[in-house]
Formats: C-alpha cells, structure tokens, sequence
C-alpha cells in the first residue's frame, strides 16, 4: 500500500519502513489495578495523558510500578532517549523519553538507530499521524497495532538534515512550552492575587472580622441588591426552531467558567422588538449563569462593546451596577472569586443533573466594598495579570501555527532546510 501517492520525494530522501529504521520496537503492559501492591513504586509508569500533557521531551508520570507490578505484565523497562507512540484512541502522540520508564499496552516504544535521529522521528510521526490513524483498526475504539506500524513507511532525508529539521521544530516547540509556562504562573499568581486583593486591599490596612471573612477596616460588607441599578432579571427563552437568523443571544458556553468580557455572541435568533427591548444587553451589564452542573453555576460575564444587539438565553441573569457606588469590573471580578463562588454554592438548590440560583440569591450575595479608589486599584492590579496571560496565550497561538505550518512543509519537503531563514525573533 502507497501511504504517500502525492509526495515528491526529494532524490536524496528514502522512504523507509518503521521496522527498518528502528533497533527496537516493543509494546508494553498493565498489571491488575485489583493488587494494589503493584502500584507505587519506583519506576516511572507512562500513560497517553502524560505524553499529551509533555511537550518534546516526557517530563513526569503520574503513576509509578513497582518491580512486582513490572514482573507481572508484558511492561518493561524502556530506556531514555526512546521514542514513545500513542496506538489506542489518541493515536499519533509521541514524547521522548528522558529517564528509564515503564509504558502500558496502548504506547508503543521506539529505539532508533544511530542514522535516525530521534527529534526528527518524533517529528516526522507527528506530521503523518492522520495517515497512521487511517490504517486503525476497527474496535470499540479506533488502534493502531504494532504491526501497522511496523510496516508504516515515513520519508527519510539524509541524518544532517534530519538533525536540521529537528532543530528548527523544536526551537519553536520550545517556545511554545516557555509561554505556556508563563500561561501557568500568571494564572496561579491570579489566584492568589484575587485572595489577597478581595481580603487584604493593597494598603496594608488593619483588617476586621466580617460575615464573608476578614476584610480592612474601612471596607464595608455589603448585599450585591443594595450596590444594583438595574435589579438581576431573567434572561429569554426561544424555541430550537427560531434560531439561525435575526438578533444575537448570548448562551452559556459564549464565555468561560473563569469569566470573559463578551463582545459577540455565537448564535442568532428571531425576534419581535419588544423583546430585544426588554432582553437587550448593554455594555456594562453583568450576566451570571443560574442554572448549571455544580462546577459551573453563577459564571459571569461582563458586556463589553457589543457589533449591533444582542439579547440573553433563559439560564442566566442580567443585572447592572450603580456606578456612584461600585465600579461594574470590581463586581465582576469579585463575583469570579472563590470567595463569591462559596456564596454560590451555599446558596445553590440542588437536583440530580443540576443546581440552580434565583434572583433573591444573586441580590443577597455579600460583597466586600472598598472605596471607589480602592476599587479602581483592585481592578488594575487583575487586569495587568489578565494582560499578561493575554498577551502570552496570543504569542502561543501564533507559535502554534507556525509550527504546524513548518512541521508539514519541512515533513513533505516542501519547503526545504537550506531555504529557512528562521530569525530568532520569529520564535522568541
């Protein structure tokens, strides 16, 4: 079988089958998750979510085997510098290893030979996983075998370029896990900023016992209905049938569980005029989710600068602040706090699929209320953190493409390694 019936291959390139390019090729196993005595150990146990959750190289494992559990299965010892495939479900995912470790039966372990370099085999699998995945073999789920791959031919340039390819795509891989590792802290110091800023202010002030916890001294504490200027309403609901044309209306998945600031929204509805006056957002309002699985009840949004109308769906409410009194990101911040979010689900009715909020919920939420001016300084303090996070996940989203772009055009040969010229700035 051609896997490659429209690749030009370079005369200098071969197209070389898995099995003769590699010293070893070896599956591995799973003992009995009934003996608990086979797990805990020493040696490093790897699973497709640590492939898919490491970059180039494999950094952890969250399980570990024991000789015992080693003995018991078809598991083994793979040495570092192997290069790790995914063959059930997820196929194509691949992770280099960089210590000794044990795989189960859905990875298959692949030590190449000297002329093979192995980034550029990890790479090169990359590139063609959509072939691979077209040999699966039907099941329950959707494999891949170590005989499929055994006999999968992928092009091979001479090991100089091999060695060049590599380079180049792991430069950018490298600085895509440098900004999502800026991605991670930014979003723990959030975290911990929101605690400190909801409960010790930025002035250093002395604090007091309150209802909601300690707070300064010159906080008040006070009900989210004393602080409205337009009281919490529910949102509209409309008939599968009317959507696909007319006004937008904001659903519950057009903004994440952490909070966003919504412009659009992703789906259209027909509408009478009446009810886009009396739906009708505006910017500054807040909505906030009432009917929803634990996890994800009251997550909020703030209306931004809206392109035209837009109205809201009938598991959510709308409310807006009074501005004399407390600043419409401070609220909207605070309500994204885990110390709203306890308010929340104690006040939450509880059914079996989902839980739910009302209005006298929203309105009865304690919120802790500085000044106007401290307030002001709160809101800075998370939007340059916000910002930080922005800024990081757009640069991620551009290395992204750039290397998906680069990782097919050098894999094809489409664009070759002498016509590069890949400055650092492009990747830093």
């Amino acid at each position: 079988m051609n896997e490659w019936p429209d690749f030009q291959l370079p005369e200098d390139w071969t197209l070389v089958r898995i099995d003769e390019l590699a010293t070893t090729l070896k599956a591995g196993g799973t003992p009995s998750r009934k003996n608990k005595d086979y797990f805990g150990g020493e040696i490093p146990f790897v699973l497709i979510d640590d492939m898919t959750s490491s970059g180039i190289y494999l950094k952890s494992t969250k399980e570990t085997l024991t000789q015992e559990g080693l003995n018991s299965c078809s598991a083994w010892v793979v040495p570092k510098n192997t290069v790790l495939l995914s063959m059930y479900a997820t196929i194509g995912a691949t992770v280099i290893t960089t210590f000794p470790v044990a795989t189960n039966q859905a990875i298959l372990a692949i030590i190449p030979r000297e002329d093979c370099d192995r980034e550029y085999l990890s790479f090169c699998l990359q590139a063609h996983k959509s072939h691979l995945a077209r040999l699966n073999v039907e099941s329950t789920q959707k494999n891949i075998n170590k005989g499929i791959v055994s006999s999968f031919s992928i092009p091979i340039p001479p090991l100089p370029e091999q060695k060049k390819i590599a380079y180049i795509l792991s430069t950018v891989q490298q600085a895509i896990e440098a900004q999502e590792r800026i991605i991670q802290t930014t979003t723990e110091l959030k975290k911990a900023l929101i605690h400190k800023l909801f409960t010790e202010g930025l002035r250093n002030e002395p604090q007091k016992q309150t209802e909601i916890g300690p707070v300064p001294e010159s906080w008040e504490v006070v009900e989210l209905g004393s602080l409205l200027a337009k009281q919490p309403q529910n949102g509209l609901y409309k008939p599968k049938k009317d959507y696909g044309a007319g006004t937008q209306i904001l659903r519950i998945d057009d903004f994440s569980n952490d909070g966003d600031v919504v412009t659009h929204a992703g789906n259209v509805v027909a509408l009478a005029r009446t009810e886009i006056e009396s739906y009708g957002l505006e910017i500054g309002d807040i909505v906030i989710n009432r009917v929803n699985s634990l996890s994800h009840l009251g997550k909020t949004a703030l209306v931004g600068k809206i392109d035209g109308e837009m109205v809201f769906e009938s598991n959510m409410m709308r409310f807006s602040v009074d501005k004399l009194k407390v600043q419409n990101e401070y609220v909207f911040k605070f309500l994204n706090s885990p110390l709203c979010k306890k308010q929340i689900i104690g006040s939450a009715k509880r059914a079996v699929a989902q839980s739910s909020i009302n209005q006298g919920d929203v309105k009865s939420i304690l919120v802790p209320k500085p000044s106007l001016a401290v307030q002001a300084e709160i809101v800075a303090a998370l939007n340059a953190t916000e910002a930080r996070t922005a800024h990081a996940s757009d640069k991620t989203k551009v290395l992204r493409n750039l290397f998906r772009t680069l990782l097919h055009e050098l894999m094809t040969a489409k664009t070759r390694v002498h016509e590069l010229e890949l400055s650092e700035e492009a990747v830093a």
